[in-house]
């Protein structure tokens, strides 16, 4: 019951709810007890008592309970799924918001299909226990508890005989739990990679197509699943072992109680609907113990739910603001690198070595190198989606930890090299970042991005939907809506990852004049892979493994006979020579 202690503060809140529901049962259980007790008096008193006046009565008073139950069961129904319903709603906004509180770190590890798995089929499976299964459990207990109490009452030496292999089907319930429980965790797990496998496919279509892997990613899946199928096979096969085990137990101790039980009512000890009676609740204590299958079966699938519920629950928020926060509204931009080291799992090669460099509002820095220099892990630690192993960073003079999440990324425009576009309108999409802003806002974000063109050739021009991650869209023009999201929160701080790499030269000339105007006050940093895209940069920085080699203007760099010359000649007069051959 570890699982659902942590979990209870999802839960308690809607108490009231489950004690009303709970309350109900209580007198459904009472009342389906009361039913052997009728049909004993119907066989005692009317059949063999000859006792026919009483037929109207006990016909009156059976439908008066039948009513009665009919509408304590719509109740109590109702009101069970009222608290797993409300309990789960709670459960699954705060899974979200902990998903979003989450730093990159965790999402490094993380694969989204397993986490949808998480917030779709864990959650229902911990509702429908928290919905039936504990209302299950003390329906158990009533009802046992009553047939036992009216069976004592008919026959102390039958009750005793017949419930003599209770311990033994216990004993069974309490193996088929230990085994049962891995089982479903196993399934879970399982159905979380299937996920993943078909999320990425979708995902990847296009990739999957382009190079004709169909039979490849088939192949793959159908290894995905069959793993699925041999852990429910698995769980099939204990379930299958112990409940055929719990039944012959159950009918062994009904035929001991038809042979005590007759041999007691020959020699007049027990009458023959006492017996009947006996028969009758027997079964309601046999059948709720060998239900108890199902209902331990719906505790391990909510067990195993709830244990990776809280996998996400209790993940350690790295990035978080802290108690000492300032409350600093707007920022100016002044960013500090102080000999920053940093590496994505505080071991191995370090991303980042000895980084120190400082950018002032109104100057561009610009950064460059090769994959995995270390160039995207900068603007990663500036926006604080990661810590610094070492060394500190600053903006405006102060640490990043003394600013407000929020108010430190509402200043920092960021468009990354890999565009994500919502399936939302072309202006919701461009005012993500500041729902407030107007539509002559969104348009003059638009002119800068050199987007505001082809967005009015389309069919509704800003009021245009997108399809999923902006499907519809080349890949340039995606790009160009993603730079007028990032004009449009008006930062104070411009990050170009890569921006314009999937535009044509022509149309990255446009964008570079346009935004000339909106880099003026504020302080841009431009990654890119293009030396055309950093040439007017008041400052660039080479990168190689982590660590700064060079650094200084265009001009100087050329002539520095280092790296950036090296990239220089390749992309200038290599390409030269080969355009003059080509025209020869």
């Amino acid at each position: 019951m570890l699982i659902f202690k942590k979990l209870k503060s999802f839960y308690l809140p809607y108490k009231k709810d489950f004690i009303w529901s709970m309350l109900f049962l209580v007198l459904i259980a009472g009342i389906t007890v009361v039913y052997p007790m009728i049909l004993q008096l119907t066989i005692d008193e009317v059949v063999l008592g000859n006792r026919y006046d009483l037929v109207p009565w006990i016909s009156l008073g059976f439908i008066a309970i039948m009513a009665i139950k009919g509408l304590s069961a719509f109740i109590q129904h109702y009101l069970a799924d009222m608290f797993g319903i409300k309990s789960v709603f709670h459960l699954r906004n705060t899974l979200y918001e902990k998903l979003q509180r989450l730093s990159f770190s965790y999402y490094d590890n993380a694969k989204t299909g397993d986490l949808m798995s998480r917030l779709t089929a864990d959650v229902e499976g911990f509702r429908f226990f928290v919905s039936f299964g504990f209302s299950e459990v003390l329906r158990f207990v009533i009802v046992v508890t009553a047939s036992l109490f009216v069976m004592f009452n008919y026959s102390v030496s039958l009750t005793l005989v017949t419930i003599a292999a209770l311990p033994f089907i216990s004993i069974v319930v309490y193996k088929f739990d230990k085994d049962v429980h891995p089982a479903f965790r196993g399934i879970r797990e399982s159905f979380g990679k299937l996920n993943t496998k078909v999320q990425e496919n979708i995902s990847g279509i296009h990739t999957v197509k382009a190079l004709s892997k169909e039979a490849v990613e088939i192949e793959r899946f159908t290894k995905s699943n069959q793993d699925y199928r041999t852990k429910q096979l698995n769980t099939a096969a204990v379930w299958s072992k112990y409940f055929p085990l719990m039944e012959l137990i159950g009918n062994i101790s009904v035929v001991v109680l038809i042979g005590y039980g007759g041999y007691q009512v020959i020699n007049g000890a027990l009458k023959p609907g006492e017996l009947v009676a006996f028969y009758s609740l027997i079964w309601y204590i046999l059948w709720p113990i060998m239900h108890l299958g199902f209902t331990i079966n719906m505790f391990s699938q909510a067990k195993a739910s709830g244990e990776r519920l809280l996998e996400i629950l209790e993940a350690d928020e790295t990035i978080y603001d802290r108690e000492d926060v300032k409350n600093i509204k707007k920022i100016t931009g002044s960013v500090v690198f102080d000999q920053v080291t940093f590496r994505y799992h505080n071991e191995g090669t370090a991303a980042l070595q000895d980084i120190s460099f400082e950018a002032h509002p109104g100057k561009t820095i610009g950064l460059i190198g090769a994959t995995g220099s270390g160039k995207t892990s900068i603007i990663q630690l500036l926006s604080r989606l990661y810590e610094p192993t070492e060394g500190k960073i600053f903006i405006d003079g102060r640490p990043l930890k003394e600013y407000r999440l929020k108010t430190l990324r509402s200043e920092i425009g960021v468009v990354l090299q890999e565009t994500f576009l919502f399936s939302s309108t072309i202006k919701a999409n461009i005012a993500y970042g500041r729902p407030d802003a107007t539509i002559e806002e969104i348009i003059a974000a638009a002119e800068c991005a050199d987007a505001h063109d082809f967005i009015m050739e389309l069919p509704a021009g800003y009021d245009t939907m997108l399809g999923e991650r902006g499907m519809g869209l080349s890949g340039g023009q995606k790009q160009r809506i993603a730079i007028a999201r990032a004009i449009c929160t008006d930062p104070a701080i411009l990050i170009l990852d890569d921006s314009t790499s999937a535009v044509d030269m022509e149309t990255e000339f446009s964008i570079q004049q346009a935004l000339q105007e909106v880099m003026k006050g504020r302080t841009t940093f431009i990654i890119a892979h293009r030396i055309s895209s950093l040439k007017h940069a008041d400052e660039i920085l080479v990168l190689d493994n982590g660590k700064i080699v060079e650094r200084g203007t265009h001009e100087q760099l050329v002539n520095n006979h280092g790296t950036y010359e090296r990239i220089y000649h390749i992309q200038y007069q290599d390409h030269a020579a080969i355009m003059e051959k080509a025209v020869r």
